[in-house]
């Protein structure tokens, strides 16, 4: 492998477990793709670091649980905001 993916991948690794992020924020501080993060997170890094790995997989499996409550909070937010808009008109 690559150094420059070596070093990325920790990187990464190091930010979503500092920051508590999730795949689609470290994509876009990072410039990459989700899949990108994804992959570097899952397969490159347990090659790397396994310990780290392990701290990483804990953060993407919290925020996976976490994910359809914040889809939802996302739709009401929208939805509240429509209707805010409505009423002023």
């Amino acid at each position: 492998m690559k150094e420059y993916i070596e070093e990325r991948a920790i990187a990464i690794a190091n930010y979503i477990v500092d920051h508590n992020a999730t795949v689609r924020q470290t994509a876009k501080k990072f410039g990459i793709s989700k899949s990108t993060v994804h992959k570097d997170c899952t397969e490159r890094l347990t090659c790397i670091n396994p310990s780290l790995a392990a701290q990483t997989r804990i953060v993407l499996d919290i925020n996976k649980a976490e994910r359809h409550i914040r889809g939802g909070m996302a739709t009401k937010e929208k939805y509240e905001h429509q209707l805010q808009a409505c009423s002023r008109k």
